[in-house]
Order: structure tokens, then sequence, then C-alpha cells
């Protein structure tokens, strides 16, 4: 009788439990990636916000350079983009001072013009952050022009 000879042909491919195991390692990488990415996504968020907010108050300055006011908190933000039409309308209103209508913070709220402002400035511009409400610590806290 003839020896059958087994050698190892390549064909023989992966066990179930060699699958399972690299299935298992393929889920950790992810989860860990997936964590650092949520993580990088709220520090952009926030840095968005402080990013649009420093722009509004670039627009402010030249607002004011050209009427000799700030809008009113009436008049909003929105008198930055289109002329306002809530007393008082300044006649050397030269706009618009930005070239996109106002965004809603990076979290889909509405920023709030505050006149006057906080710590005696004359305006203030301000998001309430991951949470929507007011306070807040870490991705929840408030962005502002007056602390940041």
């Amino acid at each position: 009788m003839k020896k059958k000879n087994y050698q190892y042909s390549g064909d023989e491919g992966w066990t179930f439990m060699e699958t399972l195991i690299v299935i298992a390692i393929v889920l950790m990488l992810t989860a860990s990636v997936g964590f650092m990415a949520v993580n990088s996504l709220e520090r952009a968020r926030r840095a968005a916000a402080q990013a649009q907010i420093d722009s509004f108050c670039v627009a402010l300055e030249a607002y004011y350079i050209d009427c000799g006011m700030y809008p009113t908190e009436e008049q909003g933000l929105r008198a930055l983009r289109i002329k306002p039409v809530i007393e008082p309308v300044s006649s050397s209103w030269n706009g618009p001072y930005l070239y996109k209508d106002i965004p809603p913070d990076p979290w889909g709220n509405q920023y709030l013009y505050i006149v006057p402002g906080v710590d005696g400035n004359l305006y203030g511009i301000k998001s309430y952050g991951a949470d929507k409400k007011e306070g807040g610590e870490g991705a929840n806290a408030d962005i502002s022009s007056w602390e940041n």
C-alpha cells in the first residue's frame, strides 16, 4: 500500500478561530480610531466657532468705522450683511461687512449678540457650545468673544 504524501499547498485557508481573532483585532483598532476622531471633531467644532466669532468681531469693527456705532441688539449680527431697517439706521452703512449670511454655530444654534457686552465691552458674541445651554465644561463650555 502506498503512503499518501501530504504537503502544504497553501489552499487550506484560515480556521474559524483565526478569522474571529482577526475580526476582534480589527474591531479594537476601529474603536480606538473612532474614539480619537470624535475627540478631534469636537476640538474642530470649538475652533470653528471661535474663528467665526473672531470674523464677526472684525466685521463689527468695520461696521463701526463706517457707521460710528455698533448694531443694536435688536438689529443683531444680521446688520453686518443687510442694511438695518430698525432704528437707529446709519446713512453711512457701506456693507455688506460679511461675504455670506450669518451661519449657525457648529452645533446648529444661532450666535448670541449682546449689547452692551460683558466686562465693560461694547458688545459680545457667544455660542453655548455642544450642550446648547449656558455654562458647562469641556465640549459643553461656552465660547465667547470676551473670554477666548
